[in-house]
């Protein structure tokens, strides 16, 4: 059965189990790839998710912010904020002179 041009029975058949081994190598680096393919934009999803709370939550902040210090616009009446501001000044100038005076 041995021809000088082709493969002997045992030559054919260590050529399969090499290509089939081959190929089950190349599909695990294949599967390999796509897991880490995966983890790869699962974590750039958290990343961009994170992201987007972050915003949401200075945006939530500025906003508070801004309700505190800023007057309404339907009224003319001084915000929360100046308000606790101005009475921490006069607190401190009240404590800074009863020092001075009875010190």
């Amino acid at each position: 059965m041995a021809d000088t041009s082709g493969l002997t029975d045992e030559e054919r058949a260590e050529l399969e189990q090499l290509r089939a081994e081959k190929a089950a190598r190349e599909s695990a680096a294949r599967d390999a790839a796509e897991r880490a393919e995966l983890e790869r934009l699962r974590a750039q999803r958290a990343a961009s998710e994170q992201e987007r709370a972050a915003e949401r939550r200075d945006a939530a902040a500025r906003e508070r912010g801004r309700r505190l210090m800023q007057p309404d616009d339907e009224e003319l009446r001084m915000p929360l904020g100046q308000k606790v501001v101005i009475l921490a000044v006069v607190g401190v100038v009240v404590v800074w002179l009863l020092a001075t005076v009875l010190g």
